[in-house]
């Protein structure tokens, strides 16, 4: 048909052909490139086996100078690679997702956003801790576990970019997995001065450095880095029901004070400056002289 057609019609007839093509399908082509970037974040979770543990996510979209919730997505949570569970997102961006497991120990989750998500975003990973509440819980400072920290706070907690600030104490890792191995659980407490959805972002970076180190897998917490955090969420896990939790291990005086004032026990370490070790606070010169100072 083509043939017969002379040069000038023929051309005339491919160029609108392309046009044509071209209008179709760029729209498209935009349609997935205009897809909004976000993040993911998600924190540990902690609940004793056949009780349902609350997982919060939380979905957000940063601008030039701002960073605002995306509601209305579907968000998945992910147990041994299956969905068992979703949730849409509030205005704020924040899914509450439920879970039950039956046995106890640590649960690797991760959560992602579903199919038809107006988002691109990568999926975010945490842990839930499944305890029986009569087992034992030690709770431990993270800035206890870094070696040569300048002061205690977010730049200890952060575990920032100087190497100096990211190695962990000697033994540190050793002598907890010696007390988890039969008998703690282990809480990792973290303070830092930030909103709470950066928190989820601190929270995978003590993960990701305890694991590289070789520390046993446990609970993580980020609080703020008001002195009252630490004993406001003591005072909370007891409530929820976690009353084993009877001893911290950790660096600061606003630490062991939250625990002594409870009537609770508390191990500095590494011995710290005169005067800084509260009364009744005990105090480890170094890692391996923890086990003794707890009994």
């Amino acid at each position: 048909m083509c043939r017969g057609l002379n040069p000038t019609v023929r051309d005339s007839f491919f160029r609108r052909a392309s046009l044509l093509i071209l209008l179709l399908t760029v729209p498209s082509i935009l349609f997935a490139a205009d897809k909004p970037a976000g993040t993911l974040t998600v924190h540990d979770s902690l609940t004793a086996p056949n009780q349902p543990a609350t997982i919060e996510a939380t979905l957000i979209q940063k601008g030039l100078l701002t960073e605002a919730g995306l509601g209305g997505e579907q968000i998945e949570l992910l147990v041994a690679g299956k969905v068992v569970a979703t949730a849409m997102t509030g205005g704020d961006g924040r899914a509450s997702l439920s879970y039950t497991a039956k046995a106890k120990g640590i649960v690797p989750f991760t959560v992602r956003v579903g199919a038809t998500s107006k988002t691109t975003v990568a999926e975010a990973g945490a842990n839930l801790a499944v305890w029986e509440r009569r087992t034992p819980i030690l709770a431990v400072e993270m800035a206890a576990l870094v070696e040569d920290t300048v002061a205690p706070g977010p730049a200890v907690t952060a575990l920032g970019k100087d190497e100096e600030a990211r190695r962990p104490m000697p033994d540190a890792a050793e002598e907890l997995g010696k007390l988890t191995q039969f008998y703690y659980n282990v809480i990792y407490m973290v303070t830092e001065d930030r909103a709470l959805d950066a928190n989820d972002q601190v929270s995978a970076q003590a993960r990701h450095w305890l694991k590289e180190h070789e520390f046993p897998v446990g609970h993580i917490i980020v609080l703020s880095s008001s002195p009252e955090a630490w004993g406001t969420k003591l005072d909370e896990l007891h409530a929820a029901g976690w009353k084993t939790l009877k001893i911290g291990v950790g660096r600061t005086k606003a630490f062991a004070e939250a625990f002594l004032q409870r009537r609770l026990d508390a191990v500095m370490v590494p011995e710290p400056a005169k005067g800084e070790a509260p009364r009744r606070a005990k105090v480890a010169k170094e890692w391996k002289d923890v086990r003794k100072k707890m009994m």
